[in-house]
């Protein structure tokens, strides 16, 4: 992480913590051209975690895991959410974006009406580390005109609440500090979360959302529940906020979200409400059009 210019703090208020309703270890699969990773939100989940899709996690020092990247595949109806801890890789698409995330950066691609896209590693040795996360549209936004953002890593708010613990900022807001991008509809949470030293943080999230903690380093109490790293907690919706608590070295994401409660009708990269819309995606796939917009 790097340093982060001193901020004025208002605390979060938390009176009812969430429990820990599940942990979920993931599932170790490729995607792309053979890239070795970890599905940790998985399909059967997305009703559960709306309006989250998908979680990975990639994470290996061994090029032959991740060096064939993710050549061009197309996308409709959702935003990618690309966050790297190690590692570089370009993006670029069909509607002539084109950005390098490395270390600490985030890419936010808005697939909305169908774009084709390719994220290629831009080293041949080394750690590459990160995440991609999928956040649904809404229905009334599924047919959007694509967006994307490169956001370099000093752009991500920082903030320090406590001795020995820094959140990052990506979206969503902790402690007054505004993240990098808000969106509305869904309302995304999306915090990283570093423990340097023990120490507990407390996060309000609000009523009726979904949300989950996935540690990628050292271990996270939520009340009385340990979650080790490499682990997702699913919490309840059975309060106000979330309350983190680390013996040490830890880091995880915070993330959460207001639910569509939409029908979801999912095939690969495409995500709609419906199966006709479905079909109609694939038609225009092979008929070019999502290149058309280049």
């Amino acid at each position: 992480m790097t340093a982060a210019p001193l901020r004025t703090l208002q605390a979060e208020l938390v009176e009812h913590p969430r429990s820990v309703e599940r942990q979920v270890s993931g599932m170790a699969t490729s995607d792309g051209a053979g890239v070795q990773l970890t599905r940790v939100l998985t399909n059967d989940l997305q009703l559960r975690l709306d309006p989250y899709l998908m979680l990975d996690n990639f994470a290996s020092d061994n090029p032959d895991d991740y060096i064939a990247g993710f050549p061009d595949h197309p996308h409709r109806g959702f935003e990618t959410v690309t966050y790297m801890i190690d590692g570089r890789m370009r993006h670029r698409d069909s509607a002539g974006h084109e950005g390098l995330l490395q270390n600490g950066g985030v890419q936010w691609m808005t697939a909305g009406r169908g774009l084709v896209h390719s994220e290629l590693p831009e080293q041949e040795h080394g750690r590459m580390e990160g995440f991609q996360l999928w956040l649904n549209l809404p229905a009334r936004d599924k047919m959007t005109a694509p967006g994307y953002r490169d956001i370099q890593s000093e752009e991500i708010p920082e903030v320090q609440p406590g001795e020995g613990i820094r959140i990052r900022v990506i979206a969503g807001s902790s402690h007054g500090v505004a993240g990098a991008v808000q969106r509305p509809v869904t309302e995304p949470l999306y915090l990283d979360v570093a423990f340097d030293a023990a120490g507990s943080l407390a996060q309000s999230v609000p009523q009726g959302f979904n949300g989950f903690v996935f540690v990628y380093r050292g271990q996270v109490s939520i009340g009385d529940e340990l979650v080790e790293s490499g682990r997702m907690a699913i919490l309840a919706n059975d309060g106000d906020g979330v309350v983190l608590t680390a013996g040490g070295l830890a880091r995880a994401l915070l993330i959460a979200g207001k639910p569509l409660r939409e029908p979801i009708a999912q095939h690969g990269p495409f995500v709609m409400n419906t199966r006709q819309e479905l079909l109609q995606a694939f038609e225009d796939y092979q008929a070019g059009k999502f290149h058309a917009q280049a």
